[in-house]
């Protein structure tokens, strides 16, 4: 019997459906994605220092106000909240890295989003007509998404978006879940945060969203409500038209 080489045997698989191809995202886009991907970094590095802040005012059982921090005019209180110097010292330096990742985020948003505007602003518009998607959120989800029509139907969408849990099954039989980590960890959060913002003065989608936790709870219902978005965002992609929430609420 004759033995196929390595390159043989792949091509067999890939002719008999058994081996999928992978996507390749195009060159052009690529480094903007990449660099979304860079910011989302510095966003999380922002994120720990507001967060030690936070830890710093609970050792000294001080009322937890870090959403003032969102704001540079009111970061000079917490200089002033800290009798020890070298706390206060510890506090400078949060804040003063704070305000260097504030001017270096601002302007890499300006260039990501003039970029945007360029490339695919029609996408842009469909994702940011749901309420709570603004400039990036729709950033983030068109360089990760690229083309909708690589994905043949919306249950390989929200699999790839991490949406879905995986099962294990073998012979018809269901061993629970698997795969947790497959799929695009970037669209994961971006749809999580969605569905948060979603909510944020939006009493139609919150009285849905109570609907939901009475069955089940807060954080399931967060859950499906993420995976609704993403199938949502799926067929207006696809379709090219803009959200509807009345029909999005209704579908349950």
């Amino acid at each position: 019997m004759k033995e196929h080489s390595l390159p043989d045997k792949i091509a067999r698989l890939l002719k008999g459906g058994m081996f999928p191809m992978a996507y390749v995202y195009p060159r052009p886009w690529r480094s903007t994605r990449d660099l979304m991907r860079r910011r989302m970094r510095l966003m999380h590095q922002r994120a720990e220092l507001i967060a030690h802040i936070h830890n710093t005012l609970s050792q000294y059982n001080l009322p937890p106000n870090t959403d003032n921090l969102r704001y540079a005019k009111n970061r000079v209180q917490f200089r002033e909240l800290f009798p020890d110097t070298s706390v206060q010292r510890s506090i400078d330096l949060d804040l003063d890295r704070i305000d260097f990742y504030d001017d270096l985020l601002s302007k890499l948003e300006w260039y990501l989003k003039k970029t945007a505007r360029s490339i695919d602003p029609n996408t842009i518009i469909r994702l940011k007509s749901i309420h709570g998607i603004g400039d990036i959120l729709s950033l983030v989800m068109l360089y990760e998404i690229h083309d909708i029509d690589r994905f043949a139907r919306v249950q390989d969408f929200v699999s790839y978006c991490r949406l879905v849990k995986c099962q294990r099954e073998s012979a018809g039989k269901i061993y629970g879940t698997a795969g947790a980590k497959i799929g695009n960890a970037y669209l994961r959060w971006a749809f999580g945060e969605a569905a948060v913002l979603f909510l944020r003065g939006n009493p139609d989608a919150k009285q849905w969203l109570e609907k939901k936790t009475r069955k089940y709870n807060k954080a399931k219902a967060l859950t499906i409500l993420a995976h609704k978005l993403g199938r949502a965002v799926f067929y207006m992609l696809k379709r090219k038209t803009l959200f509807d929430q009345n029909k999005f609420l209704a579908l349950g």
